[in-house]
């Protein structure tokens, strides 16, 4: 689905509190300490800033701590997207749309914790800034968590996003539109790493394809376009992939926008076949791309899903026979589908119970390759005790805390 263009959005921040005594508060910025940058974890793509933040824009991206103490603050200058922060591996707070500020969580046992601070949106043409954690007073924050043996990367579009997969409901334009009901921690990739105990990237991109984007638009660019960066909004920006990071697998999803819509008058293919051999052509370079960038050992999952009778399902299974035969054994097909999924997401895209499902089924596919993965680091990526909709907490009944109500400025 093609992303809604850049506009402005109030700077309101709801805080999603449980009744297990947390409490929750934004105040103005704190300033983490100089060294704030070594003190978090996060395999993200992100670029330096000059005033000690970090700048990024993909969804999905998170960043990991561990402090002592009975709160910590999150650092944040980010008009446009909304965050969850999870203490222990239990939601405590939603921060949406939060500006420029410090979230605080406090009330907290005074003793070692871990925080996780994720992005549920996708603004791609939003940077979001992350200055760091800061422990509440009397408290420290500590040595960063180490990073996780297992690795894996998402490679897709808005249903790798999570696009609108908290909604409960089709059409989204009552019920806070797509972002409000976007959580890409709770997509279908995450959902696997996590109980893989891998760290993670989801670069997805929704609306874009291999070749062509959704019914045509914005011809002249693809997700290929956009892979390298760091910052999508920047063109000729380049992510400097750090040497630590070479996953064990890549799951690739793109097609369902190149093969979902009719061709229109005027597009560079006059007939299907002709845009079938041009993302042939084009999906074959990315692999290319792939091997080149993680090396031999990186098993290359090309996935499909039940697009009708497009070609889309057919032309990925043909890409990989084709490259094994060329004698690249780590290399294969993932077809998914299950007659339970609802596609209650917004614009009929995947439903948070949707993406459990998908999820399962890509776990099924992965434990029957040859990963080697080897045993899971010491420090697991806990599983985020949540419900279907993020702003509530599962185990208990949570109190929303605003400033002002909806639409107040910070």
């Amino acid at each position: 689905m093609q992303p809604p263009a850049p506009r402005h959005l109030s700077r309101r921040t709801l805080v999603t509190a449980t009744a297990a005594g947390l409490v929750a508060a934004v105040t103005a910025p704190s300033r983490a300490s100089s060294a704030a940058p070594a003190r978090f974890h996060t395999v993200g793509r992100v670029e330096a800033a000059a005033d000690g933040f970090v700048r990024y824009s993909w969804p999905g991206i998170y960043f990991e701590g561990r402090f002592r103490g009975t709160g910590v603050g999150v650092v944040l200058d980010d008009s446009v997207n909304d965050y969850d922060v999870q203490i222990d591996g239990r939601t405590t707070a939603t921060l949406v749309t939060p500006g420029r500020t410090t979230a605080w969580v406090k009330g907290l046992t005074d003793t070692e914790h871990r925080v996780r601070l994720v992005k549920r949106t996708e603004c791609p043409w939003a940077e979001g800034r992350f200055g760091g954690f800061v422990a509440a007073p009397g408290g420290a924050i500590l040595a960063r968590p180490s990073a996780r043996r297992r690795q894996i990367e998402f490679i897709g579009d808005s249903n790798t996003a999570g696009y609108g997969n908290v909604s409960g409901t089709r059409d989204c334009s009552n019920n806070g539109g797509v972002d409000r009901n976007t959580n890409s921690d709770l997509s279908f990739g995450a959902l696997t790493a996590r109980r893989l105990g891998a760290d993670y990237q989801i670069n997805a991109f929704s609306g874009r394809g291999m070749v062509r984007n959704y019914n045509g638009s914005s011809p002249g660019t693809d997700f290929r376009t956009y892979y390298d960066r760091a910052l999508l909004s920047v063109e000729g920006d380049v992510w400097q992939k750090p040497a630590d990071w070479r996953p064990q697998a890549v799951v690739i999803g793109l097609g369902l926008n190149d093969f979902s819509t009719p061709l229109n008058p005027g597009e560079r293919w006059s007939t299907e076949a002709e845009l079938v051999a041009a993302y042939e052509s084009a999906y074959h370079g990315f692999l290319d791309k792939l091997r080149a960038r993680y090396g031999p050992r990186t098993f290359l999952v090309v996935s499909a899903t039940n697009l009708g009778s497009s070609p889309f399902a057919e032309t990925t299974e043909r890409i990989v026979r084709t490259r094994t035969a060329q004698g690249d054994e780590r290399v294969g097909h993932w077809y998914y589908d299950d007659p339970g999924l609802d596609h209650l997401g917004c614009d009929w895209h995947p439903s948070a119970r949707d993406h459990r499902i998908i999820s399962g089924l890509l776990d099924d596919h992965l434990a029957a390759l040859p990963l080697r993965w080897g045993p899971t680091a010491s420090a697991p990526l806990i599983p985020v005790r949540c419900s279907v909709d993020a702003e509530q907490v599962e185990h208990a009944q949570p109190r929303r805390i605003g400033r002002g109500g909806r639409g107040s400025r910070l």
